[in-house]
């Protein structure tokens, strides 16, 4: 199957869901979060979203990805809090739950891309070991130099494939994460995430402006020198001549 496929597969999937984020329900309990994922979940498949605290998400338990996943039109679950901790909480939640075949896991974690993606979570529960994976991303990150996360993605599905990571597709963790620092604004508490996009985007010519829905959010203090400096650290990882060679065609 050509490797453009599964993107697009996963894309019809998603246009048919809804993903959940329980953000503005800061402050309530877990079973009024569950009521309202059930409320939901009883009028289109449903994907949870685990959004990081640092920039609106709550913190979920274990408990509560049990009983999330065990909702039966729940699907899929982005694992984005940015926390190796919690990441495991949500794994061992679905394996718990008895949904590790039906709710499928993707990587929301920017700052550990590769390492979910090729990474057996080997699960104990009940007496016997039930080992997952996390099958894609569903990444701020990867909606710039989309080319590149694709075969990114491909790597990570070999090596998967074959139980053994290559050193050269560990070598990019670091790299990827560092692109993500500058991208998303990590040192002023993510403040630029959008606007660090829209910057890359802006620069390869597929968009007029690094313009967001509010006025005020914008790329943030020093954030373009780092976005300069991770474009030119790590020449492989953006699509830069993969977009100029169809740009025109694109815009026609």
């Amino acid at each position: 199957m050509p490797s453009k496929w599964p993107l697009l597969l996963t894309v019809v999937f998603l246009c048919a869901c809804a993903i959940l984020s329980l953000a503005a329900l800061k402050g309530s309990s877990e079973d009024e979060l569950i009521v309202h994922a059930k409320a939901v979940a009883r009028e289109i498949p449903l994907i949870g979203f685990y959004l990081q605290p640092a920039v609106g998400g709550i913190v979920l338990s274990a408990s509560f990805w049990r009983r999330f996943a065990a909702i039966e039109n729940v699907v899929a679950i982005k694992i984005a809090p940015f926390n190796r901790y919690r990441t495991l909480d949500v794994v061992r939640g679905v394996v718990e739950a008895g949904a590790a075949e039906r709710v499928t896991l993707y990587t929301g974690n920017d700052d550990h891309i590769v390492p979910d993606l090729v990474t057996p979570y080997a699960i104990p529960h009940n007496g016997a070991v039930t080992t997952v994976r996390i099958k894609g991303g569903l990444l701020g990150h990867w909606s710039v130099w989309v080319r590149k996360a694709v075969e990114l993605l491909d790597q990570a599905h070999a090596a998967a494939a074959t139980g053994a990571a290559p050193a050269a597709l560990l070598t990019l963790d670091s790299q990827v994460t560092d692109c993500n620092a500058a991208i998303f604004d990590v040192a002023n508490n993510f403040h630029g995430a959008i606007a660090g996009c829209h910057e890359i985007l802006r620069r390869q010519g597929l968009l007029e402006g690094i313009w967001c829905l509010d006025p005020a959010e914008s790329l943030g203090p020093g954030q373009k020198d780092e976005i300069d400096r991770v474009c030119a650290a790590y020449p492989h990882l953006n699509d830069d001549a993969f977009v100029h060679q169809n740009l025109g065609r694109w815009l026609a």
